[in-house]
């Protein structure tokens, strides 16, 4: 019989577990072919610890070519097209053909969507937070402004982790009294499904005088004025800006005809997309969890339990339960660890453990088993 063949695209926290867990289970018996434009790894966390001085991007950048796993080939290419019906892909190098076809392309973002932000700060990509590394350094006083320009984003308590950060940055240089921080995001709270999360945070800024204003998004910058208008109709004036960009599929995602508003719907219990063989994991799918790394590693779990069962015969995976957790950042190196279900119970629940220094410290070792466990490293 002909080996079968899975492809995954994207290698980001869905794609690096998936193609792990087909290795570990079936090794040299299947071709995977693990697809990605870009030639490192770089956990989404890290780019705030970038962002603030705390590492170097050459630190926490982990190549590709670290990446080697029995039965799969990891390739860097740019996909250009994707054909759901035929489970064809094609990319700037040629055409994949394959059985079973797992798209875990993430979110992109949409800078041009929000005018003036190309010529403001954005600290979500990965060249912005680097970037950000040398910006932050002239900035000694007056207001400065965290902005999210559109829901659903990733790792909706970043922003939240920003300010706090800043307000320990700006402390520690001796300046903070000559600032003031204000965050605006268009959730509700700072973390919607716990409340308890988001009381804990609300406290934070109260104690480090951070204003929130939520409810609203970034509609528009002029960076000449100095000042941010919102969707509601009003304006900030700011002298430091740090922005969170729109995000969207990628176009490649959109033009394949796969999306809905935005996304390519899935089963949120199997994450099964509505063609035949093919999945979608993690950001790029509307699942009803978070745009985070941690559940797009958890679905990924699913949907390589489910094909793995496919091929061999065996049981296939219980259905995903949408829980997962994320540490969050409190500044003064103190971090929490929030736990949110999403999909077991009528309606989402979350809790907070902490913040502490020992939820630090776990961070550090649960960023350092992946690395290991999908690097070598």
């Amino acid at each position: 019989m002909a080996t079968p063949r899975i492809v995954i695209l994207g290698a980001g926290f869905a794609g690096l577990e998936l193609s792990t867990l087909l290795s570990e289970a079936l090794g040299d018996r299947v071709q995977v072919t693990l697809i990605d434009q870009s030639d490192a790894f770089v956990f989404g966390f890290s780019k705030l610890d970038v962002m603030f001085g705390r590492t170097t991007l050459d630190a926490v950048r982990l190549p590709y070519r670290h990446f080697a796993k029995p039965g799969v080939r990891l390739l860097r290419e740019s996909v250009r097209a994707i054909d759901p019906h035929s489970r064809r892909v094609t990319t700037d190098a040629g055409t994949h053909d394959c059985d079973h076809l797992v798209v875990a392309l993430g979110a992109d973002y949409d800078i041009a969507a929000t005018p003036g932000l190309a010529d403001a700060n954005e600290f979500y990509t990965v060249d912005g937070a680097n970037r950000l590394r040398d910006v932050l350094p002239g900035f000694s006083k007056g207001h400065a402004v965290v902005g999210v320009c559109g829901a659903p984003y990733k790792c909706p308590p970043a922003p939240s982790e920003c300010v706090l950060m800043l307000h320990t940055h700006l402390t520690e240089l001796g300046i903070r009294t000559e600032s003031t921080i204000t965050l605006t995001s268009p959730l509700p709270s700072p973390v919607p499904p716990a409340p308890l999360a988001s009381e804990a945070i609300l406290t934070a800024f109260a104690e480090r005088d951070i204003r929130f204003i939520p409810g609203v998004r970034i509609a528009a910058l002029d960076g000449a004025a100095g000042v941010v208008s919102l969707d509601s109709g009003d304006e900030l004036p700011y002298d430091l800006f740090l922005g969170v960009p729109k995000h969207h599929a990628p176009q490649v995602v959109l033009d394949s005809g796969m999306a809905e508003n935005g996304y390519i719907p899935v089963d949120s219990y199997t994450l099964a997309s509505r063609y035949p063989d093919v999945y979608a994991v993690g950001d790029v799918a509307t699942v009803g969890v978070p745009k985070a790394g941690v559940f797009s590693e958890g679905a990924a779990t699913v949907v390589a339990r489910s094909i793995i069962a496919r091929l061999t015969g065996g049981e296939g995976p219980a259905p995903y339960d949408g829980v997962g957790f994320c540490y969050l950042e409190f500044g003064d190196d103190l971090v929490g660890r929030v736990r949110v279900d999403f999909l077991s119970g009528p309606k989402p629940t979350g809790t907070l453990d902490g913040p502490s220094a020992a939820y630090a410290a776990e961070k550090a070792e649960w960023g350092a088993s992946r690395r290991a466990r999908w690097f070598g490293l």
